[in-house]
């Protein structure tokens, strides 16, 4: 099945680009200096949206549901025998100096699993659960006036250039055996409709946010050399085309725009998560092929994943007709013993929804490692 999915996607995408016009495609990378392999994979990740969705996976590669940080590991592989396409990372705690993210995963491992995605042919996504930086908190101390006091002239703004200036080595970093910076997706301020982060809408003024965003994104191109990004604006639910624009920071911040939600009641009785991503989707889809951005859906995913058909049924219900370029599932942590719950997105062997993602696996229009692998993502196709 999989090396059918691969013929019919070749045989696709040399129809594609053989065609003089494709419909919908202008894309047009928001960093004039991005990077060659940047701006290469912004042009095929517009293309390929055409076909299907790449499936992601946080931390695909650091640990599972009963294991952590095993060579060549990936509950997705157990279970397809493939894995993700997308792969996503945080760099939470990076400004502080630490030897390890949020969740526990070793920066130095990080960056070598992002190089040999990358070298497979991967895509790396990476968003930052920064410290509050006027208390030191966690990214969830939302005290009021902290996003203001990292602006230009807040009295934290030289400590956020600092967290700025480590994120940039960071990413200037990561580079392939060829010696050439790899493509990250990068995630700034995610979930910024929500209330529960110290960078949220509730905690700042649009004029506040889009110049704090401006401000990052021109840093670090102007000042630190970073090129190597594709920026995706990023919201949590939002109910209009104005509410989901109300902080956007324009069209020369942001090449991919994309939501995070989960769902947390049963699907056979409920149908809030699939009514509620469907008028997302709509409203985003309009966005942008008036913006000729992609789209994308950041994060989602059901805990413990109760529900035996949630991906066949569920998952494609909720993404419907629209052309997503990727869709990216949470973490596998396991069982969190302060919480004493199962925390898990993606099935694992023997789990109640296998069968049914192996289901979702074998779907034409759902691509994996070994179709982007074939595809060469980082390989401009020849017209």
């Amino acid at each position: 099945m999989a090396n059918s999915k691969i013929y019919f996607l070749l045989i696709f995408f040399q129809l594609l680009v053989s065609c003089s016009i494709v419909k919908g495609f202008n894309s047009s990378i928001s960093d004039k200096k991005a990077t060659r392999k940047t701006k290469i994979l912004y042009d095929n990740l517009f293309k390929i949206k055409e076909k299907g969705i790449l499936f992601g996976h946080q931390d695909d590669l650091a640990y599972g549901v009963e294991w952590k940080y095993e060579k060549d590991r990936s509950d997705v592989k157990e279970v397809t025998g493939d894995y993700p396409a997308v792969y996503g990372w945080d760099i939470g705690g990076l400004e502080n100096n630490l030897p390890q993210n949020i969740d526990g995963v070793p920066f130095d491992k990080m960056k070598n699993w992002i190089i040999e995605v990358y070298h497979r042919g991967g895509v790396n996504t990476i968003s930052w659960h920064m410290n509050n930086p006027q208390t030191g908190n966690n990214s969830w101390d939302i005290t009021p006036s902290s996003l203001a006091s990292i602006l230009p002239k807040g009295e934290k703004h030289q400590l956020y250039i600092s967290w700025l200036d480590k994120a940039a080595d960071f990413f200037n970093s990561l580079k392939g055996n060829d010696g050439k910076k790899i493509p990250i997706l990068y995630r700034p301020f995610h979930e910024l409709t929500g209330n529960w982060f110290w960078w949220c809408k509730n905690n700042a003024s649009p004029k506040e946010f889009t110049e704090l965003w401006e401000f990052t994104i021109n840093y670090w191109r102007n000042i630190k050399n970073v090129h190597n990004l594709i920026i995706v604006y990023n919201t949590a639910d939002f109910s209009t085309k104005e509410s989901f624009l109300e902080y956007y920071p324009g069209n020369n911040f942001v090449d991919i725009i994309s939501f995070d939600k989960y769902i947390y009641k049963n699907p056979k009785e409920d149908s809030t998560y699939v009514n509620d991503c469907q008028r997302q989707f709509q409203i985003m889809d309009e966005i942008a092929n008036e913006n000729h951005k992609i789209t994308a859906f950041a994060e989602t995913g059901y805990e413990a994943i109760p529900y035996e058909k949630f991906w066949t049924e569920t998952l494609l219900s909720a993404i419907g007709k629209y052309k997503i370029s990727y869709v990216l599932l949470w973490r596998n942590h396991g069982w969190q013993e302060k919480e004493n719950k199962m925390h898990y997105y993606v099935p694992y062997n023997g789990q109640i929804s296998e069968k049914d993602f192996i289901s979702f696996y074998n779907l034409e229009n759902t691509l994996f490692q070994n179709e982007v692998s074939q595809l060469n993502l980082y390989k401009k196709i020849k017209q």
